[in-house]
Formats: structure tokens, C-alpha cells, sequence
């Protein structure tokens, strides 16, 4: 075998692999594919169609996804002279570019350091690309029919990087200015912060209060607002001309070389894989950035006429260069000896700024040229769709109105909830359409309902059969407990289960409600109790005996159960199970560590002496388990699903007789124990009013 024959039989066994590397790169392509495809099916769903990141976000993961998935456009070394590889090398260009347009609006929810490092690694991936690219150019391993597409691709490419750098620096300026609005608005809403002391939540209120923060949330989120901005539209527009740049090179490859396309390189019958892969997933990932553009242009369409709104088309607001001024003010952070060289860098610094703040005005302004472009071009078909929708519109309330006046007389008037007040949006943006509003309304509506199909029936069952109004409140020793809530409940709940001559569906039910319950009562602790580490150490505590209750039945691995079939009466299995408390406090003193165990000891200790003590007073009544709890909300969106879970409840404690704490007081045990004890307290929230305190609030009494 000579020297030449060798070199090739070397040669085809380094090759042998390439096809199933060409499958990696396909699968990574499949796997962008399809979570930009995730994306744009979750906002049809949502009817959110300027279609938010869930899925294709930029981080570490994604970023590598992305480089593997363009690995031709970078592969300097395969020879790759067939159309299809060299359709291929554009399609995976494209696609990068393709993908950076859906994930341009993750950068909205990430921190300063994380926008500066993807923004870095991004920048590495953009320019190998397109030096590699031109490198290529100038070898001619592209050829030159398909130069005017490479280069329109990758100087879209290099643009829509230097669009996304300079959007991604006005995020923490409109993020300042939205927290300062929507704080004005929660001051509104919540009467100056005393609306918990001022007046009582009744149930149209506190749906009117869920919907106004919903709107204040969803026009506020960031990736919304970078949606909305003038950037985004254009980088829409550049995914949707790339993308039609590679259906047109397709399109005129078929038409001059036929059907008939070949591959010659190493990674043979692979690139096709990743050629109508990469090919889908351009198609699927172009719908969200050209949404977007679309969705602007119908913004504006309507308020183009109008004088004022032209001139904010071409004003450049604060936000934007507001960052690059800060930095401009700011002293360098660097300690540099000499005056004339500090002087030297901090010139070389504010003229780098200098610039970077043109181009940001010119991209800006470039980018409202565009939008305002567009906007001329689609006007005459906004137009027709905006006239021919007032006249369906008006047929429609006329045959209404007809139908209303001869069913039940003269139209009565119909009273909404106008929202338009609380819609958040930055400097020189258009008021939001009337439809958009609409969806947020129906988005907050469904998710209501779906709380009230997932209403919790065994706390419902609980709380209808308990019938005292928290006197037992009173008689519980709180000194122990930090105001913590589920740690009583906690104990309570392991007594009651443990005592003898009690079924066992009873039991489980039992611990269905409690555990319900506990969903809520957590959800007010961490929303309104304080956050001590000492009260972080009891919750724990809490919830671990709480899962050793559920799980297995035993409280602090001490099984109850075993003693209720000793066949102890109730007065003497309580006195058992108080000593075993006390001794278990005292193992732990000793152990040293494991202080809130001691409190968790010590609180069943307390407890069992309380009903000790009541005992004795009431010899005929029965042990019975009840408590009640009222959520507020911990999120704007858990706080819809928490309204409808929790209508029922609501509905069951207007019965009893409500102490008239406001929301921060509610949440402490104390308060509740020293508004029980009063000589002549206040009055207390009845039935009568038909209303129910605007704070978060849980009861448990045991009853024997």
C-alpha cells in the first residue's frame, strides 16, 4: 500500500463518523425547533401574541444548544460544494438569527451580570459566525450565485446583535420606572396603605382589587414592555426578510438545478436532516418576532393620524440612553496614578459612551422609521379591518337593541369594570387596544374559574361543621410560638387524630382538611408574620412534624396511635401524651441542638394542659377538630386561583363572628389572644354586614 492509499483509507475512517455528527447537529436543531414552537403555541393559547419566552430563553443551556445546531456555518475544514450543503450552511445562519429574534425578550427578567455575560457569549457565537462566513467568502467555498444572500444574511445578523445590546441597556431604566408607577397605583388602590383598617373586603371588592393588580402585572411585565418597544418590532422585521431570503435561494436552486439536489461532503445524507429541520424551525421561529412587528403596527395604525402621536414616533425618550448617561457620570472604578493619564482615560471613556448613545439614538430613531413605514404601507388594510369590524359592531347592537326592547322593555345600562386606568406603560407608548385589555380581563376570569374547580372540599366539609366563634383562641397560651399559626395546628391536629375511639376515615379526612388548610395559613405567614430567623426555625419545625403526622402518623417519630389502643379514657391519654411532650422538650434541652423541636415539645405540652384544664369543666363534650382560614394573595396570578378556591370559605365565615383585627394584627396569634381576653371588646365582624376582613386569618379549636 503506497503512501497515497494510505493517506485515503486514513482519511475515510476520520470521515466514517461525520454523518452521525451531522444527526447531532440536527437534533440540537430539533430541539430549537421545538421549544420556539412551544413558545408560539403558549401564546395562541393565552392569546398573548406578542408571545413571551417559556421555554427558548437565553442561558448556558440554549446558547450551546444554538452552537452546536450552527456548527456548518463555522466548519472550515469539510469541503462542501453540493447546492444542498451549501443551502444548508445559510439555513443554519438564518436560524441563529431566527432564534436570537424569540429570545430577545428573555434578557427583560435577568439581573445586570446575567444580561452582561449573555449578552458577551452571544456576541462570541455572532462574530465566529460571520467571520467564518467571510472567511468563506473569500476562499470561495460559498459560491458566488448565493453571495448577495450571504452577505444581506449576516449583516442582518451583525445589526440585529448590535439591536439587542442596545435594547437589553434600557431594561433596568423601564423596570425603575415601571416599580415607580405601579407603586402609585397600589397606593390608590389600597387607600394610602389603610385599606385593610379602613374598610372590609367584600367579594366584588376583592375581585375588583385581583383584576386591577392582574392589569397592573401584565402590562408592567418586562418581557411585555420589551415586546411593545420599537427595537423588537424591528428585529421582527429582519427575522421575516432572512427567513424569506431562504425560501427565495430555495425557491431559485429548484428552478435552475431541479429537484435534483446533491450532497458531496463528508456529511452526506445528514445534511439533508438538517437542512428541512433547521428549514421548520426558521418557519415556526419567524411567527413570534413577526407577530410582534404586526402587533405594533396594529398599536399604532389607529393613533396615527393624530399630530402628538407623530412626534413621538420620532422623539427618542430618556430611557433609552438613560443608562449610558449614568455610566458616563459615574468615575471610572479604577485607581490610575496621574493625573494626566486618569484625565486621558476618562476622555477616551465618555467619548466610547459618546458614541455608543449616537448609535443608540440612531437605532432608535431608525427603528421608529421603520414602525412608521410600516405603518404607512398596512394603513389602507388596517383601515378596511378597523371600519368593517365598527360596522359589524354597530349591526350587531342594533339587532341587540331590538331584541332587549321587545323581550324586556327599554335597554338597561351595563356597568363594567374599567380598567384602563391601571394599565402601565412607559413614556411615548400608544394606549394598549381595547382588545388587548379585554384578554388580560378573560386571562384573570380563567384563572378564577380554575380556582374554583379546585376548591379545597375537605377544609369546606371542615369548616361547615365547625359552629363556635374562636372563643378557644382565648384560652390558648401563645407565649411559645413566636405568633407562628401552624404549630398549634400542627399539635392540635396530631391530638386529635390520636385520640382513642376514633374511626379511621374520620382520621384521614381529618388530615385531608388540615393539609389544605395549611396551604393557606403558609401562604399568610410568609405574606404578613415576620421573617426572624427564629420564626423561620419554628415553621420548619413545623412542617417537619407536620409531614411525619401525614406521611406516618407519628409526631416527632413518637407514635400516638400505639397509646389510644391501650385503652386509656381521653382524660388520661391527654395526661400521657402532655408528660411525653414535656420529657421530649427536655431530651432536646439536653441535646442542645434541635431548639425548635423544643418549641414544638413544649407548644403540645401547653396545649394538653389547656384542654386539661377545660377538661374538667365539660365532661360530656367531645373531642371534635375545627379551624378556619382566609388567604391573601402571595402573587397576583396565585392570588386569582386563591380568590376562586376560596369563595366557599369565604362564604362559610360571614356565619361566625369575626374578631375586627386589620390584616397585619390577623396575622399574629397574640393579637388574637389579647382581642379574646378584653373585658369589653371591640365588635366583632358578624354576619350581618355581609362582609369579610381584608386580611389573612386561621382558627383551629378542639372541642371536647
Amino acid at each position: 500500500m503506497d503512501c497515497y492509499d494510505y493517506h485515503a483509507q486514513m482519511q475515510e475512517q476520520f470521515d466514517a463518523p461525520m454523518p452521525w455528527i451531522g444527526v447531532y447537529i440536527a437534533a440540537a436543531s430539533l430541539v430549537c425547533s421545538v421549544a420556539m414552537a412551544g413558545d408560539v403555541i403558549y401564546g395562541i393559547r393565552r392569546k398573548k401574541l406578542w408571545f413571551a419566552c417559556k421555554i427558548f430563553n437565553m442561558n448556558a443551556a440554549s446558547l450551546t444548544i444554538l452552537a452546536v445546531a450552527t456548527k456548518l456555518p463555522v466548519d472550515l475544514t469539510t469541503a462542501m460544494w453540493g447546492r444542498i450543503d451549501r443551502i444548508a450552511k445559510l439555513s443554519s445562519t438564518i436560524f441563529v438569527i431566527t432564534a436570537m429574534g424569540n429570545f430577545l425578550t428573555s434578557f427583560a427578567f435577568m439581573d445586570n451580570n446575567a444580561i452582561l455575560m449573555n449578552i458577551a457569549a452571544l456576541g462570541i457565537l455572532v462574530i465566529t459566525i460571520i467571520v467564518n462566513a467571510c472567511i468563506q467568502m473569500v476562499t470561495g467555498a460559498i459560491e458566488y450565485s448565493i453571495w448577495a444572500e450571504e452577505i444581506f444574511v449576516i449583516s442582518s445578523m451583525f445589526f440585529l446583535f448590535v439591536i439587542l445590546s442596545l435594547t437589553v441597556l434600557a431594561v433596568p431604566t423601564t423596570k425603575r420606572y415601571l416599580e415607580l408607577k405601579y407603586d402609585e397605583l397600589h397606593t390608590k388602590i389600597s387607600n394610602g396603605g389603610k385599606l385593610e383598617e379602613t374598610e372590609k373586603l367584600i367579594d366584588g371588592k376583592l375581585n375588583e382589587m385581583v383584576k386591577k393588580y392582574w392589569v397592573m402585572a401584565e402590562t408592567s411585565n418586562p418581557q411585555f414592555v420589551m415586546a411593545r418597544s420599537v427595537t423588537c418590532t424591528t428585529s421582527g422585521i429582519m427575522c421575516l426578510l432572512t427567513a424569506l431570503t431562504l425560501v427565495e435561494v430555495a425557491i431559485r436552486m429548484n428552478s435552475v438545478y431541479g429537484r435534483y439536489w446533491r450532497t458531496n461532503s463528508n456529511y452526506r445524507w445528514s445534511t439533508s436532516w438538517i437542512l428541512w429541520i433547521q428549514f421548520c424551525g426558521v418557519v415556526v421561529g419567524t411567527v413570534a418576532p413577526t407577530f410582534r412587528w404586526f402587533t405594533a403596527i396594529s398599536y399604532n395604525c389607529i393613533h396615527l393620524l393624530g399630530s402628538n402621536h407623530l412626534n413621538e414616533l420620532i422623539f427618542v425618550e430618556n430611557y433609552w440612553i438613560q443608562r449610558l448617561v449614568e455610566w458616563k457620570e459615574r468615575p471610572l472604578p479604577l485607581r490610575i496614578q496621574g493625573v494626566k493619564f486618569r484625565k486621558l482615560v476618562e476622555d477616551a471613556k465618555n467619548l466610547a459612551l459618546n458614541i455608543c448613545i449616537g448609535v443608540q439614538f440612531g437605532i432608535v430613531a431608525a427603528s421608529k422609521s421603520v414602525l412608521l413605514i410600516s405603518i404607512i404601507l398596512t394603513l389602507p388594510f388596517f383601515s378596511c379591518c378597523y371600519y368593517g369590524k365598527r360596522l359589524n359592531m354597530k349591526l350587531i347592537s342594533i339587532f341587540t337593541a331590538k331584541s332587549i326592547y321587545v323581550s324586556s322593555g327599554p335597554e338597561t345600562s351595563n356597568t363594567e369594570l374599567d380598567l384602563s386606568d391601571y394599565i402601565l406603560q412607559l413614556e411615548g407608548e400608544v394606549k394598549l387596544p381595547t382588545r388587548i385589555l379585554k384578554n388580560i380581563c378573560h386571562e384573570v376570569n380563567q384563572v378564577i374559574q380554575k380556582g374554583r374547580s379546585q376548591k379545597p372540599k375537605y377544609l369546606i366539609e371542615l369548616l361547615q361543621k365547625s359552629s363556635d366563634n374562636f372563643e378557644a383562641v382565648a384560652s390558648f397560651d401563645h407565649s411559645q410560638v413566636q405568633n407562628c399559626w401552624t404549630l398549634p395546628v400542627v399539635n392540635l391536629t396530631s391530638i386529635a387524630i390520636a385520640l382513642p375511639n376514633i374511626e379511621n376515615h374520620r382520621v384521614a379526612r381529618l388530615i385531608s382538611s388540615v393539609s389544605e388548610g395549611l396551604s393557606y395559613a403558609n401562604i399568610i405567614e410568609e405574606s404578613l408574620s415576620t421573617k426572624g430567623d427564629d420564626f423561620l426555625s419554628i415553621k420548619h419545625a413545623a412542617d417537619v412534624v407536620w409531614k411525619g403526622i401525614e406521611l406516618y402518623g407519628k409526631w416527632l417519630d413518637k407514635d400516638f396511635r400505639k397509646l389510644a389502643l391501650e385503652g386509656k379514657t381521653t382524660y388520661e391519654f391527654l395526661q400521657t401524651l402532655g408528660d411525653i411532650a414535656e420529657k421530649t422538650a427536655i431530651e432536646f434541652q439536653i441535646k442542645i441542638t434541635g431548639s425548635s423541636k423544643v418549641l414544638v415539645a413544649t407548644s403540645m405540652h401547653r396545649i394538653c394542659r389547656t384542654i386539661l384544664k377545660d377538661y374538667k369543666s365539660s365532661t360530656d363534650a367531645h373531642m371534635d377538630e375545627n379551624f378556619a382560614v382566609e388567604e391573601r394573595e402571595k402573587s397576583v396570578r396565585h392570588a386569582a386561583s386563591l380568590l376562586g378556591e376560596t369563595e366557599e370559605i369565604l362564604e362559610i365565615l360571614r356565619c361566625h363572628q369575626l374578631p375586627s383585627l386589620s390584616g397585619n394584627r390577623a396575622a399574629y396569634i397574640d393579637e388574637w389572644c389579647a382581642f379574646m381576653k378584653q373585658k369589653d371588646p371591640p365588635a366583632i365582624v358578624g354576619s350581618s354586614n355581609n362582609e369579610i376582613d381584608a386580611s389573612g386569618e386561621l382558627h383551629l379549636a378542639v372541642d371536647e
